[in-house]
């Protein structure tokens, strides 16, 4: 039988220490940790669940890679995020991301750019499927709605961002250099395939609610505990179908997903 991992993030705040005095505070994102965690359990995952302080980056990391090194062939990681999402400019060229961004999860320490998360799965052997659900901004690719204003946006906001860039940009151009270079070995597309099912467009905002994200608590509902029948594609239009055109959920795909991994029902081990 195959063997399931699931791994939980969910972050309600960072550090103020670490992102200048911000504390970014949520309040549904453990809530969709729990709930994500409670539903992967019940159906034959095994679960690990971190939240807030937890959720650095060392802790994410070192999560990801004992599940590479415990999962083959025909078996599956499920690595869910809510918190907020950030972009930094990307230096490795236009071919990497077209709009010149890197999407961020927005860790308790730092970002953790999107290029890290590839690089993580590439630790998998490539007869693992890894499938993703990431509730937080710019979540197209990776990872307040506009002309709404009772609701908080999952988002570091344009101006912090801009400023936590300034003050780490070596940092951060030099681990975007590294991640690309380390990459090469992988330019004829191996590795293991991936679904990433997003709460949004990577030019787009989602929004946090009261006892879940609004992405989350699409998904909860259409999962019905475990009501729905369908593969990932009727799964991800039925969320989209929930949302309103500010917030279209994406359903991304790198690695070459085969054509009966994208027709299984998700939750499935």
């Amino acid at each position: 039988m195959p063997t399931g991992i699931s791994l939980h993030v969910g972050l309600n705040r960072v550090d103020p220490d670490r992102y200048d005095g911000w504390d970014g505070t949520l309040v549904a994102c453990e809530n969709d940790a729990r709930d994500l965690a409670r539903t992967a359990r019940a159906n034959g995952f095994a679960d690990t669940v971190l939240l807030t302080p937890e959720c650095t980056v060392a802790r994410v990391t070192a999560a990801l890679r004992d599940a590479a090194e415990r999962l083959g062939a025909g078996d599956i990681l499920l690595f869910t995020y809510s918190g907020h999402g950030g972009q930094v400019p990307d230096v490795t060229g236009p071919d990497d991301e077209p709009d010149r961004l890197d999407e961020t999860l927005v860790l308790y320490d730092r970002q953790f750019l999107d290029d890290e998360v590839h690089q993580e799965f590439l630790r998998f052997d490539h007869g693992v499927r890894i499938v993703t659900f990431f509730d937080c901004c710019h979540s197209g690719s990776s990872i307040e709605l506009p002309g709404i204003t009772d609701v908080t946006g999952r988002y570091l906001p344009e101006p912090k961002q801009a400023a936590l860039y300034d003050r780490d940009r070596d940092f951060y151009d030099d681990l975007q250099r590294s991640l690309a270079k380390a990459a090469t070995v992988y330019a004829d597309g191996q590795g293991p395939p991936v679904i990433l099912v997003s709460a949004c467009q990577d030019n787009q905002v989602a929004a946090d609610g009261d006892v879940n994200g609004a992405f989350t608590e699409a998904l909860l509902g259409v999962w019905d505990d475990g009501a729905f029948r369908g593969d990932y594609r009727t799964f991800h239009r039925a969320v989209q179908h929930r949302l309103p055109p500010t917030q279209s959920p994406n359903l991304h795909t790198t690695g070459a997903p085969s054509a009966a991994f994208l027709a299984q029902r998700p939750f499935t081990v």
